[in-house]
C-alpha cells in the first residue's frame, strides 16, 4: 500500500504533534529507570564459579574491580535450534553484535559487562573468534547460575513447568535469553534486576535504527517477527 503524501506544512504539523508524544515516552522511560533502580536488592550467598579465558572466577571476581555487573545470558549449544552445537543462538548473536562498542563506556562508568553460557569455554572462544567479538565471555557450564537466574531448565522443569519471565510456562525450552544485573556492596554480591524475552530489546540498537526507518521493523507477514534475523556473516547466504 502506497504511503500518504502531503505538503511540507502538513508534514511539519504532524511532526510537531508526534514530538510531544515522543517527549512523553522518554519521560516515562526515565521514570521506569528510577523505579528499576529503587527495587530492593537480594544478597547472593551461593557460590558460583565460571571458567574464563585466564582462570576460574567467582561471581564476585567477575566484577573485575568495579561495583556493578551486567551478565547477558547467551543461549549456546544443547537444546537450541541451531545447525550444530558449535554455534550460538541466532537471536543472541544478533544481540551480541551490539556489545563491543558499549563495553569501554560501561567500564569507564564503573560497570562490568560479560556474557555467560552453558557451553564449554573452548566452543565459546571459537565462536567468538568467528564472529569477531571482543567482549568477555565466560562458561557457566559447571554451575547452577543459569538455572538459578531463570534462563535454563532441568529435565524435571521441562516436564512439569517452570517460571520464565516471571510467569509460569508449562513446557519451557532448555535455555532462554535474558540479562541479570548485580551490585557489589560491603564485599557482598547483590542481585538487583533481571529481564527476559523482549526485555533484551533494549540492548539491540539495530531495532532503534529500524524504528526510525520508513517501513519500521517491517516484520508483518513473517512466520514470526524474528524470522529475518541472521548471524552477521550469513546475510549474503540467503
Amino acid at each position: 500500500m502506497a504511503h500518504a503524501i502531503g505538503t511540507r506544512e502538513e508534514w511539519l504539523a504532524a511532526r510537531k504533534d508526534l514530538l510531544q508524544a515522543e517527549k512523553e515516552h522518554m519521560r516515562r522511560g526515565d521514570d521506569l529507570a528510577r523505579r528499576r533502580q529503587a527495587v530492593p536488592w537480594v544478597r547472593v550467598d551461593k557460590e558460583y564459579v565460571f571458567e574464563t579465558d585466564d582462570r576460574a572466577r567467582t561471581l564476585a571476581d567477575l566484577f573485575d574491580g568495579r561495583s556493578q555487573l551486567l551478565v547477558y545470558h547467551f543461549m549456546f549449544g544443547t537444546g537450541l535450534r541451531v545447525s550444530n552445537e558449535s554455534e550460538g543462538c541466532t537471536g543472541c548473536s544478533f544481540v551480541a553484535d551490539h556489545f563491543d562498542s558499549a563495553v569501554p563506556h560501561l567500564n569507564g562508568h564503573g560497570v562490568t559487562f560479560v556474557c555467560a553460557s552453558l557451553a564449554p569455554l573452548e566452543r565459546l572462544q571459537a565462536y567468538k573468534q568467528r564472529m569477531g567479538w571482543r567482549f568477555p565471555w565466560v562458561s557457566s557450564l559447571d554451575s547452577d547460575f543459569n538455572y538459578d537466574f531463570g534462563v535454563a531448565f532441568t529435565e524435571e522443569q521441562r516436564r512439569n513447568g517452570a517460571d520464565y519471565n516471571f510467569r509460569h510456562v508449562d513446557e519451557p525450552e532448555p535455555q532462554k535469553e535474558g540479562m541479570s544485573v548485580f551490585a557489589l556492596q560491603d564485599g557482598a554480591v547483590h542481585h538487583t534486576y533481571s529481564t527476559y524475552a523482549r526485555g533484551v530489546e533494549a540492548l539491540m540498537g539495530t531495532y532503534q535504527f529500524l524504528d526510525l526507518a520508513p517501513w519500521g521493523r517491517n516484520e508483518d507477514g513473517l512466520e514470526f517477527p524474528q524470522a529475518w534475523w541472521r548471524r552477521h556473516d550469513e546475510y549474503d547466504k540467503r
